[in-house]
């Protein structure tokens, strides 16, 4: 197969490094990629919001199959032109896609399919959203309904810190993203990731895990895009992945489908699992970024394939194999960041991979020939063991041996599950 990866992140460095060890793969293309996406796969400097440029690459190199990484082009409909050009591609269409792309649609689907998930109310002015925090109470969850980069989500404790969140969704904190806002009943529990494949009328479980979104050790500061995370969750023990797949993937599928959007791809449900059993947070439409890369470390199937039946409707037809070890990763971020933080700050030293251990670029980029960190998340340094302990004791003492001045990391990522094992 002849396969172009859409991306430039840590997650695609995952997915590059687990389809390039594919039998299937002839031909491995990634646009626009990074540093180590190019380990594996031979880089195009490709717009990928020009979707007919895609469409005329993937015509001249007679591409088989796109692999779509990052929301953004899925919910601007890539997959959908793709399609359109009789190319197989691993995503879904950009209706289908705003389960991630917006909020309020998310749970519209929720209420009209009686998937579990806390109250809500969607509004597009500040003073109605106001006026309902201020009956409701705190704690709140105050949301942008659209795409804010992780961004978007205020889990406010006090009255106060909701109206502040709301004033900066409708000031334009986060562009277009913010012109509505999702406000939802606090859900009290522990948080985990699960994904799932799905081709429209089957779904396949594949992994979960856990991710750690706050920037501090202790889960203090502000949110991020996730600064490590691990799995399994221990969590969501065999009964509750059957739950969940029976109380909120299936109906979603079903629902989907129903409504004129079948869904194609992979969901990542966001769950709080609360004393009533699992509740949906959020559905993202794409593999989680940084729990992407400990649950590629845990992938025995061939990925290629699994991708591949829900592009073509065949996803009954087939099975994912894991390690039982679990495997954690650590961000290694810029100094500043979820902030302003400084940008070509250079890399010198990186630890070779080994058995069980991989370092994945995420915000890195080559100036003049030096690895340079060109983004907030900028490296995942990942590791397998028999315990969670065991895997954070090696990916810890990996991230010991990058020699980068203006990086930082969480020193406690994993402590849920190290505690359940002490």
């Amino acid at each position: 197969m002849r396969v172009l990866l859409i991306g430039s992140g840590g997650r695609e460095h995952a997915l590059a490094w687990k389809l390039a060890q594919s039998p299937l793969m002839t031909e491995f293309y990634a646009a626009p990629g990074n540093p180590g996406v190019a380990e594996h796969a031979t880089l195009v400097a490709l717009d990928i919001d020009n979707h007919d440029a895609v469409v005329a690459f993937c015509k001249d190199k007679a591409i088989d199959f796109v692999v779509v990484g990052p929301e953004a082009p899925l919910v601007a409909g890539i997959a959908d032109r793709l399609r359109a050009a009789g190319i197989a591609v691993f995503g879904p269409s950009a209706a289908a896609a705003q389960l991630e792309g917006s909020k309020g649609f998310t749970k519209d689907i929720c209420a009209r399919y009686n998937i579990p998930t806390g109250a809500y109310q969607r509004f597009n002015n500040a003073p109605k959203a106001k006026a309902y925090v201020r009956a409701q109470g705190a704690p709140i969850v105050v949301k942008a309904d659209g795409l804010a980069a992780g961004k978007g989500v205020t889990v406010a404790i006090t009255i106060d810190e909701a109206l502040a969140a709301i004033d900066d969704c409708f000031e334009g904190a986060f562009g277009e993203a913010g012109a509505e806002v999702v406000i939802e009943a606090y859900l009290d529990g522990e948080e985990a990731s699960f994904f799932c494949l799905c081709d429209g009328k089957h779904a396949l479980a594949l992994a979960t895990a856990q991710d750690h979104k706050r920037v501090g050790d202790g889960d203090t500061g502000p949110n991020t895009g996730g600064m490590g995370a691990y799995s399994p969750a221990p969590v969501m023990t065999p009964d509750m992945v059957e739950r969940t797949m029976r109380e909120i993937i299936e109906p979603t599928m079903h629902g989907m489908a129903e409504s004129g959007h079948p869904f194609s791809g992979v969901f990542f449900a966001g769950l709080m699992i609360t004393a009533k059993g699992p509740e949906l947070i959020e559905y993202n439409v794409r593999f989680g970024d940084p729990e992407c890369q400990a649950l590629m470390m845990r992938l025995k199937s061939d990925l290629l394939p699994l991708l591949y039946a829900c592009a073509n409707g065949t996803l009954d037809q087939v099975t994912a194999e894991w390690s039982d070890d679990p495997a954690l990763t650590v961000v290694m971020a810029s100094k500043g960041y979820p902030g302003s933080y400084a940008k070509n700050t250079p890399i010198t030293a990186l630890p070779a991979d080994s058995e069980g251990e991989k370092v994945f670029h995420a915000g890195t980029g080559l100036k003049d020939g030096t690895l340079v960190a060109t983004g907030g998340r900028v490296l995942n340094i990942t590791a397998t063991g028999k315990t969670v302990s065991e895997a954070k004791e090696r990916a810890y003492a990996l991230a010991g041996k990058v020699k980068w001045d203006n990086g930082f990391y969480r020193n406690d990522i994993g402590w849920r599950a190290v505690e359940r094992e002490e």
